[in-house]
């Protein structure tokens, strides 16, 4: 799967959500999410544990590739089970790179996700994500990230290239897992 996303500094919460609410776009949930990045060769590798609403949802694996440009850029990604995440990567312990935690406020405008995140340690950030299809395709991503970008552009800052992980120090932040050793 693929999509077009963007990030960037978000600088007024409060006004990023009545912009929102003025375009029209739906408030979907409030996301408590924990991403344990891995080092992979190959890849972006995090493992999710999330609570939507307070309620915990099943681990899932996301893995990505994506250029560390700081406009809108083409994310290729697959989500995996925690079973899948085993069969791939086997049970040896993988090296963690960094622990992300934060809180994700996710909305919903026609196709395209805005998440308005709280990064522990961080701060506040806001993602734009549109997910291609045969029936908005990349080029049509594009340009509705970009007439958000601009709808919103009282409300935030400059644009972000980096992962979270990478923007926490997530070279060398030791510990391990075995895709969480197998989940112990």
């Amino acid at each position: 799967m693929q999509n077009v996303e963007y990030k960037c500094e978000l600088r007024d919460t409060a006004l990023a959500t009545a912009i929102l609410r003025r375009l029209g776009a739906a408030h979907i949930a409030r996301i408590e999410q924990r991403d344990t990045y891995f080092r992979v060769a190959d890849c972006r590798l995090k493992r999710r544990e999330a609570k939507v609403n307070g309620r915990p949802e099943p681990v899932e694996y996301i893995r990505y590739e994506r250029a560390d440009i700081a406009q809108s850029r083409i994310s290729r990604y697959a989500i995996l089970s925690e079973t899948d995440a085993l069969a791939r990567y086997g049970t040896s312990v993988l090296p963690v790179m960094a622990v992300v935690e934060k809180i994700r406020e996710l909305w919903m405008f026609d196709s395209v996700r805005v998440h308005l995140d709280e990064v522990v340690g961080l701060g506040s950030f806001l993602e734009f994500e549109a997910i291609v299809t045969p029936r908005q395709n990349v080029a049509r991503c594009h340009a509705r990230v970009a007439e958000l970008k601009q709808a919103l552009l009282p409300a935030i800052g400059e644009g972000i290239s980096r992962s979270y992980s990478d923007m926490v120090g997530g070279e060398g932040a030791g510990g391990e897992s075995a895709v969480d050793r197998a989940t112990s």
